[in-house]
């Protein structure tokens, strides 16, 4: 199905995105239609905060771990391989990814990516664009 769909191959120009990730998002979103915004598939995947707010004090303290198990998967390894591999690379993803790995952590870091890339994932598809860096 990666070789044939133009769409899959697209997506896996991003780093973090192989084939199997590709394939398995589009298999499971299509063109993303379903979808109002990149929030709301992040949301739909498990990869935002969850919510402990009241009144007005907000909490946000973990990934909600909501939705699609296998695909949060894929997209959690990916941007790991992606925080690993940034000191080698000198673009704006790698040094946000180092900086906010030593603000926040690896963990928080990782997670981040992973919405980041979920979120690029839903702007290709919604608008059938390439990838491209900043």
């Amino acid at each position: 199905m990666f070789r044939s769909n133009e769409a899959c191959q697209r997506i896996a120009k991003i780093r973090g995105v192989g084939p199997k990730t590709a394939t398995a998002i589009v298999a499971a979103i299509g063109d993303g239609a379903e979808f109002k915004n990149g929030r709301h598939l992040a949301a739909w995947l498990g990869l935002v905060p969850k919510q402990h707010s009241s009144g007005n004090r907000q909490m946000l303290l973990g990934i909600s771990k909501r939705g699609d198990r296998h695909l949060r998967t894929l997209l959690v390894h990916g941007a790991r391989a992606v925080l690993r591999t940034a000191p080698k690379h000198h673009d704006a993803v790698s040094q946000w990814a180092i900086g906010l790995q030593e603000r926040r952590g690896a963990a928080k870091a990782i997670v981040a990516i992973a919405n980041k890339n979920a979120r690029i994932i839903f702007a290709m598809l919604r608008q059938n664009t390439e990838f491209r860096t900043a």
